[in-house]
């Protein structure tokens, strides 16, 4: 398919919630029998990021993962020596790959860092100045609580060009005060008052709630970015469908002045491959007038997407899967078994 005029990637990594398996090449044993997380720092050499004692006591890594954004913030937050700096450095290396990687804004989320709102504001005033130092590209400050929303924004200092705020939604409309107050740019959620939408009439319903909120407060719409909220395709076949029809309508009704987006990579979670349907499903939203992405393009290339073979069988499956064409998966499940997804 022909690479849109444009198209804006968010890159998600940035992220406490972002997590690597322990199994994952990225995991090495130390010495001293504990583990720690591989990266490059900036004369290119590979070095660890230890994983704390107090961490494998946490239920993620007991399940087998490892949580290691949450890690390096807390770290280089709240760590001592060694440890303090690495985090920094781990932190400079992940931007350097989302950014390098063609990332036109970087999701800062600190929500996982700690339980207690003011320490969470802490670490987002410390982690803008931190990745800042480093990037060429503004961030995009991510956060369910908006005082952690407003500490980031007071946090940058505007030297790669306007933030943008993740994210307004019905439950918290104040947040669309910020921004006019910090001129930025903004990520609107379909999310309703007391929960998530059930379908694509739903999500659109609020998207036209919030947008009159918006436009109220004379927010352009080439300013707004639009989320139309994507779910695991594992969990319900409908879930692309809703996010697909939800764009086209949105699209429709508001033309080529907003931005619309979403956190593609959401609807693989539970599924094997997920770089493949990752790919098709960006793919998807771009034809229905999606012109942006929340994603890890280090994961999946934006060039790699674009030049997607249709006409293979791995692509077909993916497809029908999520285009509700494959209840429950299974015909996608029984072609990863057999090995036909390439």
């Amino acid at each position: 398919m022909p690479r849109p005029p444009r198209f804006t990637v968010v890159g998600e990594n940035i992220h406490t919630t972002r997590a690597l398996s322990r199994t994952g090449k990225r995991i090495k044993l130390l010495e001293d029998g504990s583990e720690g997380i591989r990266y490059q720092n900036a004369e290119g050499k590979t070095r660890t990021l230890r994983v704390p004692p107090a961490y494998r006591k946490k239920h993620d890594y007991q399940e087998g993962r490892i949580k290691h954004l949450q890690i390096a913030v807390q770290q280089g937050l709240w760590g001592e020596g060694e440890d303090r700096r690495r985090g920094v450095e781990y932190i400079h290396c992940e931007v350097r790959r989302q950014t390098e990687a063609g990332a036109h804004f970087l999701d800062l989320n600190v929500d996982e860092v700690s339980l207690k709102p003011e320490e969470q504001q802490e670490a987002m005033r410390w982690l803008v100045p931190v990745a800042q130092a480093v990037s060429p590209v503004p961030p995009s400050i991510d956060s369910s609580n908006p005082d952690t929303i407003q500490a980031g924004l007071e946090a940058y200092d505007r030297r790669a060009g306007r933030p943008l705020l993740n994210s307004a939604a019905l439950e918290r409309p104040e947040v669309l005060d910020f921004v006019k107050r910090f001129d930025c740019q903004a990520i609107l959620t379909a999310a309703g008052r007391s929960g998530m939408p059930e379908d694509d009439a739903e999500r659109v319903a609020n998207v036209r709630e919030l947008m009159g909120l918006a436009e109220a407060k004379g927010i352009p719409r080439s300013d707004i970015y639009i989320d139309a909220l994507v779910f695991p395709i594992a969990v319900d076949a409908r879930y692309g469908n809703h996010y697909l029809d939800a764009v086209r309508q949105v699209r429709g009704r508001y033309g080529d002045e907003v931005h619309i987006l979403g956190g593609l990579s959401n609807v693989s979670f539970g599924i094997p491959q997920r770089r493949l349907v990752n790919e098709v499903f960006i793919a998807l939203a771009v034809e229905a007038g999606a012109d942006g992405a929340i994603m890890d393009p280090v994961q999946n290339r934006l060039d790699e997407v674009f030049d997607l073979d249709t006409t293979t069988d791995a692509y077909r499956f993916a497809h029908d899967m999520l285009t509700g064409q494959d209840p429950f998966c299974e015909r996608y499940i029984e072609a990863w078994r057999e090995g036909k997804l390439g």
